[in-house]
């Protein structure tokens, strides 16, 4: 197949065609670019130091916390651009951040409000690949409490203060500004209708039952599940995407599939937080489109976060191919673009961003599989060359800017040196 681009879109797909003379090669079987639904850049720091002592999410948030108090512009940029290195590396031509480090230390707004959202369009300028900026809404330090400590970096004063700041934000050819809502800990039943509403035309997200106390909680103030208070606000609908979602009742999955919102799934944090599992098939089956993100980056690899969304399905049902192969593509490419705002993505289609994955079939862990089936067995380290918007940036597994382990060693290393953790 031979592949023509311009202006960063592809312009022909041919079949039975030869290779020209200055035409890329792209070895193994060739992919759309992937799309990671869910990120938190700055979470990336957190990688292989929150096992020693145990404990739930709500004691790795404190960890999250603590890193958070002390990240500057300067060194969430560097992190940043490292760890979307990472993810290119890994496939990835478009992320969704889900950002909510907004101000200075004690919640004071920097010069240029927007300027933590400025080191993130950067960053992923630098390393190649395009984002939607979900500037997420923070009110709260959980239902009907006062935001405290770190938390204050997070959250604006009020609905208005944070839709001053985000409409502030100028899209470009590789960002596009989209909104979150945090979770309903963390906004007001009364403002997610008035954020929603704000968010009209927009990619917008939220947390929505990763952990069984945050429907306690939401029970015991508005008698209503997480799902429930968002429905009754005017927040679903297909723009919206629900992340996580693990602990629903069926009630709450008819909600999502009637009304078409997507939902992102995280399966390696979900596993690593003591989450849960989510009820990915049954989502899909009500009508949900589905995405999966890397969201902590407890590891950035989406092929694997594609394939283990088949594997909980296995462990919960106990049966296999509960999600072919093909449905697993179709989340982990289209579904996650779509997901973020471009329903073009994700496809090797004339009109589509020219984002293109090549996936080795000759390593030790892919030799010898049925091309159709590779999603279920390659990873990160058999991508090859990864295309986007008609720009290599991987080629041999290496990414334009280098050594991508040294930039990311140097960027952890950093903020936490500014820790006394």
């Amino acid at each position: 197949m031979r592949i023509g681009i311009a202006d960063g879109r592809i312009t022909a797909v041919t079949t039975d065609a030869p290779a020209q003379h200055g035409d890329q090669l792209l070895p193994g079987v060739v992919l759309p670019g992937f799309a990671n639904a869910h990120s938190h850049a700055f979470h990336r720091a957190l990688r292989g130091r929150t096992h020693a002592d145990g404990g739930t999410f709500w004691t790795w948030r404190e960890r999250m916390y603590a890193l958070a108090a002390t990240l500057t512009p300067d060194t969430y940029l560097d992190l940043a651009r490292a760890a979307f290195a990472e993810m290119v590396l890994a496939g990835v031509t478009a992320v969704g951040e889900f950002h909510y480090l907004h101000h200075a230390p004690g919640g004071t707004s920097y010069d240029d409000p927007n300027v933590m959202a400025e080191a993130l369009r950067t960053a992923a300028h630098d390393a190649g690949l395009r984002i939607t900026l979900l500037d997420t809404a923070y009110l709260a330090g959980g239902i009907r409490q006062p935001l405290v400590g770190p938390q204050r970096r997070f959250g604006d004063a009020d609905v208005d203060t944070w839709a001053a700041r985000v409409d502030a934000l100028r899209p470009d050819a590789t960002l596009t500004v989209g909104a979150a809502i945090h979770s309903v800990r963390a906004v007001p039943r009364d403002a997610i209708r008035r954020i929603a509403e704000h968010a009209a035309g927009r990619p917008l997200h939220v947390h929505v039952s990763e952990q069984r106390a945050e429907n306690d909680a939401c029970h015991a103030a508005y008698g209503a599940t997480p799902t429930g208070v968002l429905s009754a606000a005017g927040a679903l609908g297909p723009r919206t995407t629900a992340v996580h979602a693990v602990h629903l009742t069926p009630e709450d999955v008819a909600l999502l599939g009637s009304t078409g919102t997507g939902v992102c799934l995280c399966p390696s944090t979900e596993r690593d937080l003591g989450d849960g599992l989510a009820p990915g098939a049954v989502l899909r089956d009500a009508g949900a489109r589905l995405s999966v993100g890397s969201d902590q980056h407890v590891r950035t690899d989406l092929l694997a976060e594609a394939a283990d969304v088949e594997m909980n399905e296995r462990v919960a049902r106990q049966s296999r191919g509960v999600l072919d192969p093909a449905a697993l593509v179709e989340l982990l490419t289209h579904g996650g673009h779509t997901t973020l705002g471009d329903p073009t993505g994700g496809r090797i289609a004339v009109g589509s961003p020219a984002d293109l994955v090549a996936v080795r079939t000759d390593t030790p862990r892919t030799a010898g599989v049925d091309p159709a089936q590779l999603v279920l067995v390659a990873g990160s380290a058999d991508v090859d060359t990864v295309v986007c918007g008609g720009v290599v940036r991987v080629h041999g597994g290496r990414h334009v800017l280098g050594d991508v382990g040294a930039l990311l060693g140097a960027a952890v290393d950093a903020v936490w040196r500014g820790t006394d953790a």
